[in-house]
């Protein structure tokens, strides 16, 4: 694996996810470069273990390693002043799905914290719910989801440059923050469509 911070920070998310007992959806993680613009992004799905397929209520992750902080990351590498400290940006989707009819958006942000558990010294803020209405052809029955975002940044200072096993530390919280906030939204008493894989 490529000894960078940005895969460090990758594989310590993943650690506190699995320690969470959350179940990565495998065909949903991808790993990108921007040829053009030179941003790396992970992106990847986790979801309450049993849940079908889709889940009912799951996670998507994206971290983004900015062209600016591979810059600053290089200079720090090769003995430079540290001007700036890198950040990771972190974009956490909370998504229920294959909602029977229109959800009750007040009911869902109620067991939403508006902040995250503190990551280093940050923490990722709670936006707006969103709401999908899928149709198929015949405009027979609506299948709906709502999703809420956390959005922020993890500033990766020197110290956790020097030291990569911070990254564990800072991020650990998250997996069992997840967890819990996927419980409490799979808790409420919505109606859901059968799994597509429990359709004939």
């Amino acid at each position: 694996m490529l000894d960078h911070v940005f895969t460090d920070a990758i594989g310590a998310l993943r650690d506190a996810f699995e320690g969470a007992m959350l179940e990565r959806q495998a065909f949903e993680e991808r790993f990108n470069v921007d040829m053009l613009l030179g941003d790396m992004t992970w992106e990847t799905s986790y979801g309450l273990p049993g849940e079908g397929h889709p889940p009912r209520v799951q996670a998507d992750i994206t971290l983004t390693w900015p062209t600016w902080a591979q810059t600053s990351y290089r200079s720090w590498y090769i003995g430079e002043q540290l001007d700036e400290a890198p950040r990771i940006d972190i974009e956490i989707a909370l998504r229920v799905q294959r909602l029977a009819k229109a959800p009750d958006v007040a009911e869902l942000l109620a067991v939403l914290p508006a902040v995250s558990p503190t990551i280093g010294r940050d923490h990722l803020e709670r936006s707006g719910p969103t709401i999908e209405a899928a149709y198929p052809t015949d405009l027979d029955t609506a299948e709906y989801a709502v999703e809420v975002s956390y959005e922020g940044s993890y500033e990766v200072d020197e110290a956790t440059l020097a030291d990569g096993a911070l990254l564990d530390d800072h991020l650990n919280a998250m997996g069992g923050w997840i967890s819990s906030v996927l419980v409490k939204v799979g808790d409420l008493r919505w109606d859901f469509l059968p799994p597509l894989e429990a359709l004939p």
